[in-house]
């Protein structure tokens, strides 16, 4: 059970580095610099008042060394905790705890990442499994394809539906000056672009983008003294489920039916409270999951429940307003993206695709082939 105490810590500082591509002149560790500065820039802090890094990155093997080293610091505490894009989630939590603890004052998150320039496949190298390798997996798209098709089966979500959340992203990224996409996308071309893995066409599928974030936190007392209005942490959940999709239970349930439950809890909320929802779209199905696994439809119902535009702009709930990972950025482990937006809505800085008095907002990150599932529920001070 967690001892973690609501509101005690808060976001000060949160920028992007640049996104797109950006090599062959720059690096990831160019990348989470230029986040971090921005970062503290956005809060008032200078480089030599974080001792608290936590990284997780697939191009560095020592991430916390090689930033705390690039950056020229010597933190008091570090964590590379790495369980794919739900990482920083992960690290909030982890952070939370070293601040109340009084290992660290001033925590720095960060990532960085060159994916689309150097190629995904080279960023990221997967491992040798035994039991799926041999059958020539096109991972992450086959796993995540897998539990479409088996949405599909089970429940009769249609491709159509699945259609639904990338045409709503599209809609959010077009309101997003950051976003990498900037055309408009309609349900028929979706469906009707380049098959990757069935039932997924490339449009199903997150784009592959360089980039990187950094964010700053520190105790609540402190967080009231500097630049930006604090967006205190109001509750986290943290759940692994399994490793390789062949060892998933229930290929249609996520480990967010566990880890979005604890932060509600933490929180003394529930779904209905939120704001705004900033959920991992690594593929068109995951925010159909998670919609279902963290209480906003029954099992089964993801697909109708996105139908319509619910999620898009002007929508009953909004979902992913920064274009998400499928039309703003993806550059590998997006989790921190996800944060960075959570955070950016309750501050009130989302400009025309500001959601109307957000004081709740609730990011949720995936990791692996829906292996490790982290929910964290931001707040304005209105909220404590």
């Amino acid at each position: 059970m967690s001892t973690l105490k609501r509101g005690s810590v808060a976001v000060v500082g949160a920028a992007e580095s640049d996104l797109g591509q950006v090599a062959p002149h720059t690096n990831p560790m160019d990348l989470i610099a230029q986040a971090t500065l921005a970062a503290l820039d956005d809060c008032g802090l200078k480089l030599k008042d974080i001792d608290g890094v936590f990284c997780a990155m697939s191009q560095a093997r020592v991430a916390p060394m090689a930033v705390a080293e690039y950056l020229g610091i010597k933190p008091d505490y570090f964590d590379g905790t790495i369980i794919g894009g739900s990482s920083f989630m992960t690290h909030i939590a982890h952070a939370q705890a070293a601040l109340e603890a009084g290992l660290c004052k001033v925590a720095l998150i960060c990532y960085g990442s060159t994916q689309r320039s150097v190629s995904r496949a080279a960023a990221a190298r997967p491992e040798y499994n035994y039991y799926e390798t041999p059958y020539r997996p096109f991972n992450p798209p086959t796993a995540y394809a897998m539990a479409a098709s088996r949405h599909m089966h089970q429940y009769g979500t249609t491709r159509e539906q699945l259609a639904e959340v990338a045409v709503s992203a599209r809609k959010w990224a077009l309101m997003n000056p950051k976003a990498w996409e900037k055309e408009p996308l309609t349900i028929e071309q979706v469906i009707n672009a380049r098959m990757v893995s069935y039932p997924f066409t490339v449009r199903d599928c997150c784009l592959v983008t360089d980039g990187g974030g950094a964010i700053i936190l520190t105790l609540a007392d402190k967080a009231k003294t500097l630049k930006k209005k604090p967006v205190y942490v109001l509750g986290t959940g943290e759940s692994i489920s399994h490793a390789n999709i062949s060892s998933m239970a229930d290929l249609t349930v996520t480990a967010a039916a566990i880890s979005g439950p604890k932060a509600f809890k933490m929180a003394g909320m529930k779904p209905s409270d939120m704001n705004m929802l900033s959920l991992y779209d690594a593929f068109t199905i995951t925010p159909i999951l998670f919609l279902e696994d963290l209480g906003y439809c029954p099992k089964g119902e993801g697909g109708r429940f996105v139908q319509g535009g619910t999620i898009a702009p002007g929508g009953k709930l909004a979902v992913n307003t920064s274009g998400g990972g499928l039309s703003y950025c993806h550059p590998g482990m997006y989790g921190l993206l996800v944060l960075i937006e959570a955070i950016r809505q309750v501050r009130g800085e989302c400009d025309k695709r500001q959601v109307k008095n957000c004081d709740v907002a609730l990011a949720h990150g995936n990791g692996g082939v829906l292996s490790s599932q982290c929910t964290v529920i931001l707040g304005s001070a209105a909220t404590l």
